[in-house]
């Protein structure tokens, strides 16, 4: 795609959804971390719903390390793979404990090496808290990055490093968030609403 096309892109994408920002409600970067962990397949309203019991409980990484799993899936049971996910937040933060002082480390590797995080979980928690230009590719992103042809690639670390060599650096985070509301609000994965799209007159998918 030509770079003044790209441009377009994100600037109509600014323009239209000027609200565009992470949906995980949070306070702390230790709350932002572990609702981007519970978020992995699951909705951020779904997300949203059973974080505040957690924080009021676990409000900090060493009371969340020493929960017993059983009482956090019973406070996330109503989200995906929750047990599964209460046992990384847990180990999450042990580690966060053991080896950090009980903070998020702003690092990306060592972000990685935490239980149930992964680059996009890592890339949203540099991004929203720590303020660092980061493209974290969810199924939004993914789809929509690649749908509109601002890339072509088959997985999402692909995509990832496809968009970071054609967005400018310094939009990175804001073509994240904008790249999700759109595949939330018009670009939808089985019927996307091209009669209501801002930028139906660049898509590469409505242009072929």
């Amino acid at each position: 795609m030509k770079k003044e096309n790209v441009i377009k892109i994100l600037d109509c994408l600014r323009e239209e959804y000027p609200d565009a920002e992470c949906a995980l409600i949070h306070g702390n970067a230790f709350e932002l971390l572990i609702s981007v962990v519970l978020s992995a397949q699951t909705t951020d309203v779904s997300v949203n719903k059973v974080t505040p019991a957690l924080f009021k409980k676990y409000p900090t990484a060493k009371k969340l390390s020493k929960a017993n799993p059983e009482d956090v899936s019973e406070i996330i049971k109503t989200i995906g793979m929750y047990k599964t996910k209460s046992r990384n937040i847990i180990g999450l933060a042990s580690k966060l404990v053991d080896e950090y002082g009980g903070e998020v480390p702003q690092d990306y590797d060592s972000l990685i090496s935490l239980p149930g995080v992964g680059r996009k979980t890592a890339n949203v928690v540099l991004s929203v808290w720590f303020g660092e230009q980061r493209i974290a590719v969810d199924t939004h992103v993914f789809r929509v990055a690649n749908r509109i042809g601002l890339v072509k690639a088959d997985d999402v670390l692909k995509t990832e490093e496809g968009l970071m060599k054609t967005l400018p650096k310094d939009r990175w985070s804001e073509a994240h968030h904008s790249l999700i509301f759109h595949g939330r609000r018009c670009c939808h994965a089985r019927k996307p609403s091209c009669e209501n799209c801002c930028i139906t007159t660049i898509c590469k998918r409505r242009n072929l």
